[in-house]
């Protein structure tokens, strides 16, 4: 038995240096996912109001930010899917240096755009290559690492997220109303593709299922999806994704606005309002968020995929009002949010952890993909109703996010009818 997979070492012993390093390219990749999409989460109200001018107001910016959160999940559906099954078909190496290229590309353009049409497609276009990139990344990490090894390695590349996030943030302060020079910054993540082009190899079980004259065909969606040995798990791995981006784009953000509208009801004007609410989320409930994804790899490594998953919806669930409702001070607010992101973000990382353990190698970057960045699509509903809620006239922010957590109980649910994977070889 290797120290890898030897269960009365320590995860990391017998981690190869060159599992380390596959794992660093993977975080690096997945933190400027993150860093575009999160970008215009924090830019998007001098962003739109910009765009929108003298048309627009803040009911406005808040629909067509929701709105265009909704068109950066089809975006990623459609990159996800599409760059998954080539992932599967022609190698993790070459697609990865892809979908880098094209988030990198359009998010540099985004700095040009000056209309709403210009903006919408350009996000589209950005989360085609950020869904595919991290379908790739997730895949190529549990390939590489062994099986005591996986649910941490996996836990970390997708905790890495948060420095995405905190880029995003400070980047974000450092621009102000300058927004344009955010998404030039992004143009960075290009340089990448060197790094992966020198160091990144195929993993041995896709090199062997390449070779394989079995006739099972590499990254087939029919295989996938009329398979009964795996269809069950697509589908219920695609809702279950649905519920934590569904969550996390109508809930979790709505810490930045809740920062913002508590400050404002406190006398502070918009500008310094803006710019505390942009570090209250980015950087302050963020902490919390980073906390919970890096905590979730060793608790399904202990507990079980299943019990964790459970646990953290039961609690986002029942966190959500309490930040929304009890917080009678900013100060309280701030104390609160770590603990909100904790919760609601936590669940991310088992989607990194969980989704590559249920395919087989295949098929293994297409149903990972097809349940994170399939889930996208049953999300844009969720997403669409946020903006019109959030929109009304009278609606409190506290109100419509509470009622949107509900999904989390839906997450919940969903576990009971999921296959426990601690301790399993990936399926071959």
């Amino acid at each position: 038995m290797s120290a890898g997979n030897d269960p009365t070492s320590r995860w990391y012993e017998g981690v190869t240096k060159y599992q380390w390093l596959v794992l660093a390219i993977a975080s690096a990749g997945w933190v400027f996912d993150i860093y575009e999409g999160q970008i215009f989460n924090i830019t998007r109200n001098q962003m739109l109001a910009d765009v929108l001018g003298t048309s627009g107001n803040e009911l406005d910016v808040r629909k067509y930010g929701d709105m265009f959160l909704g068109i950066f999940l089809l975006g990623g559906t459609f990159g996800g899917l599409l760059f998954g099954s080539m992932a599967d078909r022609y190698g993790r190496r070459p697609i990865m240096i892809v979908t880098i290229l094209m988030y990198s590309l359009f998010s540099g353009l985004t700095f040009f755009a000056d209309s709403l049409w210009q903006v919408a497609a350009l996000r589209f276009l950005v989360a085609m290559g950020v869904g595919g990139e991290w379908a790739v990344a997730a895949s190529l990490v549990a390939e590489v690492f062994p099986t005591k090894a996986r649910a941490h390695a996996s836990g970390i590349f997708h905790a890495s997220s948060v420095l995405g996030t905190w880029m995003a943030a400070i980047a974000g302060w450092a621009v102000g109303a300058n927004w344009r020079y955010a998404y030039l910054f992004g143009v960075l993540p290009a340089l990448l593709i060197l790094w992966v082009r020198a160091s990144v190899k195929e993993p041995a079980t896709w090199e062997a299922r390449k070779a394989d004259k079995s006739g099972k065909k590499l990254g087939s969606f029919r295989d996938l999806l009329l398979n009964r040995q795996w269809n069950g798990y697509a589908f219920l791995g695609m809702a279950l994704g649905a519920v934590g981006l569904g969550t996390f784009w109508a809930v979790t953000v709505a810490g930045q606005d809740l920062a913002r509208d508590m400050l404002l009801a406190n006398g502070v004007d918009k500008a310094t309002a803006a710019s505390k609410a942009k570090l209250a989320y980015g950087i302050i409930q963020t902490t919390g968020g980073g906390l919970g994804l890096l905590m979730f790899g060793p608790l399904c490594a202990r507990f079980g995929r299943r019990p964790t998953f459970m646990a953290f919806h039961l609690l986002a669930f029942l966190v959500v009002p309490i930040v929304c409702f009890v917080p009678q001070s900013y100060t309280m607010l701030l104390i609160l949010l770590p603990i909100f992101g904790f919760f609601t973000l936590a669940m991310h990382a088992g989607y990194a952890i969980y989704f590559p353990e249920l395919f087989p190698t295949h098929l293994r970057a297409t149903g990972t993909s097809f349940c994170f960045n399939g889930g996208r699509v049953l999300a844009v509903p969720v997403l669409f109703f946020s903006g019109w809620l959030k929109a009304q006239e009278g609606m409190e922010l506290g109100v419509a996010a509470t009622g949107l957590g509900s999904l989390f109980l839906v997450g919940f649910a969903l576990m009971f009818l999921l296959p426990e994977t601690k301790g399993r070889e990936l399926p071959e």
